[in-house]
Parts: C-alpha cells; structure tokens; sequence
C-alpha cells in the first residue's frame, strides 16, 4: 500500500508535513515584513493551493486503500496474501489497525505469518490507544470515598417536571361511575305495577 504523499513542485510530502507547510505559507503571507509584488503573491496563491490539491488527494488515496483493505479482510480466507500484504504495508505507512483487523488476524493466526503481523498490529493499537488516552484524560464520573474522609452533602434530587394540563377537565368519579338508585318499595297492596 503506497504511502499516501502529496507532490507538490516535484517534492514529496506526507499529510501531515503538507498541512505545517500550508500554516507556515500562510504565517508567512500575513506575517510578512516586507510588503510582497504581486506576482510573489500569485506565487504563494498558487503553492497553497497545490498544497490544498495534495492533501485532498492523499485523503482520496487513503480511503481508496482502506477500502481495498476492507475488500480484502471481507474475502478472507481466500485473500490470505494480499491482505497480509496490503495490511503489513498501511501498519508501515502509519495506519492503526480497526478492531476488524485484529479479529481477522486472529482467527488466521495459524498461518506464521497472519500471527507475526498480529503481533505487530497488536503493538501498534496498544500505542495508539494509550497516546489517546494520555491526550484526553477520561473525567472521574465518581468520587471515591475514603474512611475518616469528609462526607459529601447529598444532593437534591431534581423537581419533578408538571404535567401538561389536559385540554378538557378529567371526568370525577361520580361522574364516571354515577350513584347506583335506590329500588323503590314494592306497593302496600302486596300487587305488582305492570
């Protein structure tokens, strides 16, 4: 898998050298002492946007490969080769390897060669989770209470949200199930009413 480099006047760059060399051309125009002519102008326009072009298509390159790696692990066992190959060549172009990665290489890793690149990538995921960890520090979502320590107050428990107001007035009781009447008492002379 090539290296996704950006040419830029016959020079290679990586991504991440085309991006400090774009902020330092712009530094430079803005920063500049000497007012520049305008052809040194159109000069420095014209590097920016190569350097643009560049990085917009070492971003191509890099889905394009990371697509073809995908095919490849998706048709594996088959694709044993090539996949080893292409994914041993994104680990030396700088990729960290997706969970899928190292599942696959796992259940290949009675082939000496899927189990010396599962090492490999095994090595590279642990570098790249601990860098990111160390960048950005999980927040403690609780307090750990030690003995003897101070005692946190409680907290206040949230104020229940109203009810909406029904639109028509909620039927009462009696209103709903209405009084049973009462029988009336039969006649006195013991004849029923038809």
């Amino acid at each position: 898998m090539p290296t996704p480099y950006g040419s830029c006047g016959g020079m290679a760059f990586s991504a991440a050298e085309l991006h400090v060399l774009r902020r330092s051309l712009a530094h430079a125009l803005q920063s500049s002492s000497a007012p520049l002519g305008a052809e040194e102008v159109q000069d420095c326009l014209r590097l920016a946007q190569s350097v643009d072009e560049a990085v917009r298509e070492a971003g191509r390159l890099r889905a394009f490969l990371l697509d073809d790696l995908a095919r490849y692990r998706g048709a594996l066992p088959g694709s044993l080769p090539g996949y080893l190959e292409l994914l041993r060549e994104a680990l030396a172009a700088g990729y960290e390897p997706a969970p899928d990665d190292l599942a696959a290489l796992r259940a290949l890793r009675a082939n000496p060669a899927a189990a010396a690149l599962l090492e490999r990538a095994r090595a590279v995921a642990e570098r790249s989770v601990r860098r990111r960890l160390t960048a950005n520090p999980a927040p403690r979502s609780r307090r750990l209470t030690l003995a003897g320590g101070r005692e946190e107050p409680p907290q206040p428990a949230p104020t229940p949200k109203e009810r909406p107001r029904p639109e028509r007035p909620v039927p009462t009781p009696g209103e709903v199930f209405p009084p049973r009447r009462k029988p009336t008492p039969p006649p006195a002379s013991g004849f029923a009413v038809v």
